[in-house]
Order: structure tokens, then C-alpha cells, then sequence
């Protein structure tokens, strides 16, 4: 009887919750579809930072190019599994026109070179470690960021969080 009696109120109380959500002007949601990123349908300015291996890295859509752009850091757990799926894909499959860019956030030189040599990143990188790329003009306080921009600059999709391949996948096919 008292499993019963405890079962009762815990459905009573989600009814609640539900009712005064809804009636507070907030969404219920399943959790399976992530929440739509400020960012997607605006237009980004032409970016560009030294390369963490030196040199100058710029954003591929300011020549037409849709662009793949990789958010991480060495100190980042979710970075460390998802960067080397990330780079094993990319190693093995023709993107066509599309490019990858990375962006390697609040990290020190030595820690980002370090961290990307060992993920197989073979894609030019900009070095950003006063975040005043990613959290400036992306406007991201956490990591990683997967960010999928037309040839236009035009932002189509953002993956917050570890990306997978099946995701990775779905985002570069926006862009073909």
C-alpha cells in the first residue's frame, strides 16, 4: 500500500511541474531535441587568429568555402574522447568543398600542440588562448563547440557538447 501511496504522489508532483511549466510560459521537453543555437541563421565576420602551429589561420567562408569549425581545449574530458573520432573521420572521408577549421581555446601553446598532435589533428588551428574568438564572438562558455558555417558565413548548425560521428556526418551534409 505504501508503494502504491508513493507512487501516486510521484505522479501527481510531475503533474504539477507539467502544469505550472506550461502555465509559467516554460517547455517541456523529451530531451531529444537539443535546443537551437542563437547563432544559427546569423551571419559571422571574417575570423582569423595565429595558427597554434604559427602562421595565420582564416576563416574558410570569407572565400566561399563552407566550413566545419572545431572548438576544444587539452583540459576539456569531453575533448579528449570526441577530438580523435573527430579527426579519424575527417582523415577518411572527402568533404568535397568543405573545410575544417579548429579553434583551441584557453589553453597554453605548449598543452594545445601537445593535445592536438596526440588527437591526429591535421586540420589548421587557431591558437585563442584568451578566448577572445570562442567566447567574443561565438559567445561559448563551455567546450567542446562544433560550429557548421555556409559558404556565405551563414551559421547552419552548432553542436554544444561532444559531437558524434553520426552527428558529424549529419552537420557536413547541411553544408554540401
Amino acid at each position: 500500500m505504501m508503494f502504491v501511496s508513493l507512487g501516486l504522489g510521484a505522479v501527481m508532483a510531475m503533474a504539477l511541474i507539467v502544469t505550472l511549466s506550461l502555465l509559467t510560459g516554460g517547455k517541456v521537453t523529451s530531451g531529444e531535441t537539443p535546443p537551437v543555437s542563437a547563432l544559427v541563421g546569423t551571419r559571422l565576420p571574417a575570423v582569423s587568429g595565429v595558427g597554434l602551429n604559427g602562421g595565420m589561420v582564416h576563416a574558410p567562408w570569407t572565400t566561399g568555402h563552407p566550413t566545419v569549425v572545431v572548438f576544444y581545449a587539452s583540459f576539456c574530458e569531453p575533448c579528449k574522447r570526441e577530438l580523435p573520432k573527430v579527426t579519424r573521420y575527417l582523415d577518411h572521408h572527402d568533404l568535397g568543398r568543405v573545410r575544417v577549421i579548429g579553434v583551441d581555446a584557453t589553453d597554453t601553446r605548449e598543452a594545445g600542440t601537445s593535445f592536438s598532435r596526440a588527437s591526429g589533428v591535421t586540420f589548421p588551428v587557431i591558437f585563442d588562448p584568451s578566448a577572445d574568438i570562442t567566447s567574443g564572438i561565438f559567445h561559448f562558455v563551455g567546450l567542446p563547440e562544433t560550429v557548421y558555417v555556409s559558404g556565405t558565413g551563414e551559421v547552419r548548425q552548432v553542436t554544444t557538447g561532444a559531437t558524434t560521428v553520426a552527428g558529424l556526418k549529419a552537420g557536413i551534409a547541411l553544408l554540401r
